[in-house]
């Protein structure tokens, strides 16, 4: 620019705020395309067809969102040692093989009084991000209440894995480096909850019918994704996350938005064309689903949280299985609460 006293501040600072306009508004436009991507080309009639008629769904998610590892896994070559030893359960320290340089990591937590043949419910707990699987077990930890111990001592089968969302920017790293070769920084996540499950239903304790999956903020993220695309989990639970994912992902409305904090590997390509958490959840339908949600807690608030429920809730009615969603609202903010959802997996998993 050669024109005197010109100052390109203020046309750069235009250019921006124009584009800014034009993203906020896609966001709203984008559950329409939402609609006609998915809700308006599925039928509502019975769980069976929904679940069969959704199933490419479920790949297109998994191929063109998430991205899928199909690299040969390894053997699991399970390793474990004895970690607790209470009254009433005994707790071991788990390694599996997934494939070379990546494996699965966690807890298991075996009630005493099982029976020779007995098989029982199974729930897989899923710490938040920057955690490791003793974080569940803590009977001192304000956030997680021990959730992994609750659920032994009701009688479960508890395996908490471990989410590799540590050290910030090595798992931000992940992203950078999965999606040149069509993949996400879940990707890996998803291959070991594939290889756990395997594990899982190869123990002689497990019910295979019943295996749930229930986790707190990044553990949330699992409970929203692995379920809609393993259909092994017959439950899920998420606290501490469920929200209208694609405003949460990039509003400049409000300051707990993904555009204001490091998670630079929080965003996935079109998926706000494809599918938010609404859809998310249809993917688990019709499988028990549940909210748990904090009226404090900063990751959402309570009317977009409400919002985009009413897309899970009006899927569960118009399938007749009003009973099998449900949300929770409490007082406090973001931790587990451990009151509703321990009485939704007691409803529908029963207790040993």
């Amino acid at each position: 620019e050669l024109r005197d006293n010109f100052n390109p501040d203020k046309r750069q600072r235009f250019q921006v705020e124009e584009m800014e306009t034009y993203i906020q508004q896609l966001i709203i436009s984008s559950r329409h395309v939402r609609d006609d991507f998915f809700w308006r080309k599925l039928k509502i009639s019975t769980p069976d067809k929904w679940e069969r008629n959704s199933a490419p769904f479920k790949k297109c998610f998994w191929d063109t969102v998430i991205g899928k590892i199909t690299d040969n896994p390894v053997p699991l070559n399970p390793k474990a040692r004895q970690i607790y030893d209470r009254p009433d359960w005994k707790g071991y320290e788990v390694t599996l093989d997934v494939l070379p340089d990546l494996f699965v990591w966690g807890y298991l937590l075996l009630p005493d009084d099982i029976k020779t043949g007995e098989k029982r419910p199974a729930m897989v707990v899923m710490h938040g991000g920057g955690g490791v699987p003793s974080v569940v077990c803590e009977e001192d930890n304000k956030t997680y209440k021990a959730l992994a111990v609750q659920l032994v001592e009701l009688g479960y089968i508890v395996f908490a894995p471990h989410f590799p969302w540590r050290q910030d920017i090595n798992y931000r790293n992940l992203q950078r480096k999965a999606n040149p070769l069509g993949l996400t920084a879940f990707s890996i996540p998803l291959i070991q909850h594939e290889r756990m499950l395997d594990w899982l239903v190869s123990l002689p304790w497990v019910d295979s019918s019943k295996i749930g999956l229930y986790g707190l903020s990044w553990g949330g993220k699992v409970a929203m994704k692995m379920p809609a695309l393993l259909n092994r989990y017959s439950l899920s639970v998420c606290s501490g996350d469920f929200n209208e994912w694609i405003w949460k992902n990039a509003t400049v409305d409000w300051p707990n938005s993904y555009m204001f904090v490091p998670e630079y590997e929080i965003f996935d390509f079109n998926l706000g064309n494809t599918f938010g958490y609404g859809e998310m959840a249809a993917l688990i339908a019709p499988r028990p689903f549940m909210v748990e949600r904090g009226h404090d807690d900063g990751v959402g608030i309570d009317e977009w949280v409400a919002f985009e429920y009413a897309k899970v809730k009006r899927l569960y009615d118009k399938l007749n299985i009003p009973d099998m969603t449900e949300i929770e609202y409490f007082n406090g903010g973001h931790e587990i609460h451990a009151a509703g959802t321990l009485k939704f997996i007691e409803k529908h998993f029963g207790l040993p």
